[in-house]
């Protein structure tokens, strides 16, 4: 018997959290093998090798004899709970609290996740509508639009004071306590939020080449929780303005924009992509109704640790500091708890009807990807493998499978719109 012993302290569907105590005769154990293992491999001044004292070995590698003796106890309570309690762990755990004092017992909490069970007695039978909203004249004017922006000209304006959908080059250098400090250049786009709305204003207050100190307030639906509302005082700069040209929409513009001998055909063809475009966006909505309603159904929950460690996983994403953490805990909750039920049905359903995508799957994709691209599949491959995005694709098949074989059990609906 090794002695030591696990309490479970406390648990979800998705993760336990255990109290581990390794008795002291353990700790001693592990202690002595790490001396002798030091012992037989160190060289020390006046000693042949492994022949140094015990004395002289514990006070040379102190340090590294009790993080070795840390790593054996935990890898050797860390086994013992896996026992204990049965554990099928989908991670190496977390250890915390971890007390280790001379002639003590060594304590440490082991946090960690498990595969939640998850019964889905009804996977079909459900009623959804794909809803393809119609591509107008209007919304093929405004991808028209956009494509010659994308090949605007921006010329000087002279003697001017900027306006809206003018491009501005300017630097604004912040006011603390009376004291301007360093600035920082920027080129805006005036009116297409790239800026504060207020910063905006005084800008076009300003004629090319002069400076103002002002105060700027950010506003109450600023992303940054701290600074809604709050007035700063800056010192703004205009450097100089240009407007947009925009080239002529006709034929001779069709040709600049790809392989389209008229303007007539390159109107066809964004109508056809916003139309395909929309046809996505309608089978992604049906997906959407169909794990709401495959949640709804079998009630299934969301367990805690599962949504902390996504929110954990988002906040490292976006960068977020650690004294914002809470509010960003608080905004992003939903859409966490959203998320972690979308994966546990989908996840569960692929191990249970075996619809992960296979070796063959992803060969055959990739295949795909290299004829879209005209290259072979093995750069394409390697390519993946190199930016670590195979098992992004991999989870994208398996996904794929997975609703399709959810939508072959229910009843869709076209509905138009």
């Amino acid at each position: 018997m090794s002695g030591i012993t696990i309490t479970k302290t406390s648990e979800d569907s998705a993760s336990k959290a255990l109290r581990v105590t390794v008795p002291v005769e353990r700790v001693r154990e592990a202690e002595t093998k790490a001396v002798r293992q030091y012992a037989s491999r160190a060289r020390l001044p006046g000693f042949r090798k492994g022949k140094a004292p015990e004395a002289v070995v514990r006070k040379r590698f102190g340090n590294e004899i009790r993080q070795w003796v840390i790593e054996e106890v935990v890898r050797e309570g860390w086994e013992e709970a896996k026992t204990a309690e049965s554990l099928k762990p989908i991670a190496d755990p977390a250890v915390r609290n971890l007390k280790f004092e001379e002639g003590q017992p060594v304590e440490f909490d082991l946090l960690v996740e498990i595969r939640p069970e998850l019964a889905l007695s009804r996977t079909g039978g459900f009623s959804l509508t794909r809803t393809v909203p119609a591509v107008t004249d209007e919304m093929v004017r405004e991808q028209l639009g956009r494509l010659r922006e994308q090949r605007a000209s921006w010329l000087p304006v002279e003697g001017e004071k900027p306006a809206p959908g003018q491009m501005v080059r300017v630097e604004v250098a912040p006011i603390e306590a009376g004291e301007v400090k360093p600035a920082q250049p920027y080129s805006i786009v005036l009116g297409e939020g790239q800026a504060i709305p207020d910063l905006e204003e005084k800008i076009m207050t300003l004629l090319p080449g002069e400076t103002i100190d002002t105060e700027v307030r950010f506003p109450e639906d600023h992303p940054d929780v701290e600074k809604r509302g709050k007035p700063r005082g800056v010192r703004v700069t205009l450097h100089d303005v240009k407007r947009q040209e925009l080239p002529a929409l006709d034929d001779a513009f069709a040709r600049e924009v790809g392989d389209f001998e008229t303007l007539a055909l390159l109107t066809d063809a964004v109508r056809q992509d916003l139309a395909t475009a929309a046809g996505r966006e309608a089978d992604a909505a049906v997906r959407e109704q169909l794990i709401e309603q495959l949640v709804q159904a079998n009630n299934v929950e969301a367990p805690p640790s599962m949504v902390d460690r996504f929110l954990h996983n988002l906040l490292h994403a976006y960068e977020v500091p650690h004294e914002k953490a809470e509010p960003f805990y608080q905004e992003m909750r939903p859409i966490a708890t959203a998320q972690v039920r979308r994966e546990l049905v989908l996840s569960t359903l692929a191990e249970r009807e075996n619809l992960r995508a296979t070796e063959a799957d992803l060969d055959a994709r990739i295949a795909k990807i290299a004829e879209q691209r005209g290259t072979e599949p093995g750069r394409v491959y390697a390519s993946l493998e190199q930016a670590k995005r195979l098992p992004e694709l991999e989870r994208t098949l398996t996904e794929e499978k997975v609703f399709a074989w959810l939508l072959n059990q229910s009843t869709t609906s076209e509905a138009g719109s």
